[in-house]
């Protein structure tokens, strides 16, 4: 059925249970919101109208009405751009800046604040209700995310995606009036929950509340430091976003001006993540057929991705059998230039730091797994910042990044395949793996390297994909909430999937909670992906056992995929988790 109505004089006709504000949108009369998220590919919709910053004149009705939360009715007769409405949205704002730190110059998220460009357009110059303000200690417990409840507004964004989207259930709103605040269950530290530190509060967070874990000072000092020998390793995904943070459109391609920019920086040697992805394929693809032709547990699921590990951790702690032990591909090469590295070229590994410059905040925490290094003061990775720290180091030397030219990964850790980059985008993982199980298991070339029934951004997604005598049964899902429904399927013996993979973040890697903020925007993270498979067609090797340095690699120091060096450098265990 369909309503009539009227926004500033305008007619218009729009379904039932249309609210006014997505009313207003489809006429491009622009109403503030600030509490307000509809991120629709995501199953997110966060309009509980708690800021009232989104407040019109509706004829009839006494009292200003939230256009976020309010139908519209057949005969409707809306203002946006009363002085009463104005006004209202003033106060509120005034309001929220009364309980709120005035520490906008040095907190993170200054110049990217919703609540301090919601503050600038409305005009607003003075704090009109000066008096008490919330204090709340400041959780730094993770490894990974650090939650400042003083910046908090209430808009219970963070809920919503965790409790909705995620299913994780971090987060509730406790308490009434002045002392109301999001926390954690129990009011526990932030590390003692079931988080899995995906970042999508950190993403969808209007203001410094939730922000990653900085560890910026901590390269800075490595890289001051005459006696370290630093090396750098770049994640698929950072390459079609970092762009952005330099007024670049989403979705370009920015790998050798990054590359070069690393060098400035100083950083010792700049290797790509890439090459981790394929020597990840290399043993993944191995234990899938391992699997096949000795009745090994199916379906295998990618563990690439930490935040969906510590998931199935805390939820689904009885399927710790079914992921594949690999590492993820940063904390190969990771502890592939700490070992194959310093031995081919004679450097200590003891004064090895290797950076990782991630789309993912969960690989602050995964770095600090203990399993996840050679011995309890050697970790595979050192020092994890997100894309968004990388933009500001690269501004903060005053570099120029649009001027750079474009300069190439040192070699060996730096050779890379088309496989390899599909890594950054949801199904990649699955399509490189595919991509050589099929050669090893056929003995025959893959003309067609490209699995579009794999790609695209649906929440979950199967084929059935023919290889040999055998048709292979994969799904794929990124956001946990999807990766919730595939997991009880498994439990219930519904699945008969033989591999399935998951990602924490909406689109992949190229969604990840430390890239730049894409604000609900879906054609950012289309873009982004998009630049993804340019970049795959782009490469003259898309298989990743045709990487000549990944199979110098095996030659000379690994020898088998699968093989028992290969097992103690390049693979990993999981731990049974409390669900609180």
């Amino acid at each position: 059925m369909d309503i009539q109505l009227t926004i500033n004089d305008i007619s218009l006709t729009v379904p039932e249970g249309m609210s006014i504000l997505d009313a207003a949108r489809t006429i491009n009369i622009d109403i503030p919101t600030l509490c307000y998220l509809n991120l629709h590919e995501m199953r997110m919709n966060n309009h509980i109208a708690s800021c009232r910053v989104c407040v019109v004149e509706v004829e009839g009705r006494r009292n200003l009405a939230p256009a976020c939360s309010t139908p519209v009715f057949n005969g409707m007769v809306v203002k946006t751009d009363t002085l009463r409405a104005v006004q209202g949205r003033r106060t509120m704002v005034e309001l929220l800046l009364s309980d709120h730190p005035k520490s906008c110059l040095t907190c993170a998220k200054n110049l990217d604040c919703d609540l301090q460009s919601l503050a600038a357009d409305l005009g607003v110059r003075n704090i009109t209700y000066e008096g008490e303000e919330s204090e709340f200690p400041i959780d730094k417990s993770s490894l990974a995310i650090i939650r400042d409840p003083n910046k908090c507004i209430r808009c219970r964004r963070c809920e919503t995606m965790c409790n909705d989207v995620q299913t994780v259930g971090v987060y509730s709103a406790v308490g009434r009036g002045f002392e109301t605040v999001v926390k954690t269950a129990f009011d526990l530290p932030q590390h003692d929950t079931s988080c899995t530190f995906c970042g999508q509060c950190v993403a969808v967070c209007p203001t410094g509340a939730l922000m990653e874990l900085d560890q910026v000072d901590k390269v800075w000092k490595a890289l001051n430091d005459p006696t370290r020998y630093v090396i750098v390793e770049t994640a698929p995904a950072v390459r079609v976003a970092l762009g952005e943070g330099f007024g670049l459109e989403p979705g370009t391609i920015v790998t050798g001006k990054m590359v070069a920019a690393l060098r400035r920086l100083g950083f010792d040697r700049v290797f790509d993540t890439e090459f981790g992805a394929d020597v990840t394929i290399m043993e993944e693809a191995t234990e899938l057929i391992h699997r096949i032709e000795h009745g090994g547990r199916l379906p295998i699921l990618t563990s690439c991705c930490p935040a969906w590990v510590k998931f199935f951790e805390h939820q689904f702690p009885d399927l710790l059998d079914i992921p594949s032990t690999c590492k993820s591909p940063h904390e190969m090469l990771g502890v592939l230039s700490k070992s194959y590295y310093a031995e081919t070229y004679g450097i200590d590994p003891q004064k090895i730091t290797v950076v990782s410059i991630m789309p993912c905040i969960a690989k602050k925490y995964e770095a600090a797994r203990p399993e996840l290094g050679q011995d309890p003061v050697t970790p595979d990775v050192d020092i994890v910042i997100t894309t968004r720290e990388l933009s500001r180091m690269i501004r903060e030397a005053g570099i120029h990044f649009d001027h750079l030219k474009e300069e190439e990964f040192d070699h060996p850790l730096g050779e890379s395949t088309g496989a390899a980059v599909v890594f950054g985008a949801t199904g990649g993982v699955i399509e490189a793996t595919l991509r050589t199980a099929y050669e090893w298991l056929t003995g025959k070339p893959l003309e067609n390297v490209e699995f579009e029934s794999l790609r695209g951004m649906d929440g979950i997604k199967e084929a059935v994909i023919p290889i040999g005598q055998r048709d292979f049964r994969i799904a794929v899902t990124h956001g946990l909430g999807n990766a919730r429904t595939i997991l009880e399927k498994i439990q219930s013996g519904e699945s008969n999937y033989d591999a399935i993979e998951i990602m924490a973040c909406p689109g992949g890697c190229i969604g990840g909670g430390g890239q730049p903020y894409h604000h609900g925007n879906i054609e950012i993270l289309q873009a982004r992906a998009n630049a993804i498979y340019e970049e795959d067609r782009s490469k003259p090797l898309r298989k990743s056992h045709e990487n000549p340095a990944v199979l110098k690699l095996y030659k000379d120091f690994i020898g088998e995929p699968y093989g028992e060096k290969a097992h103690q450098l390049l693979h990993t265990s999981f731990t049974k988790r409390r669900k609180i």
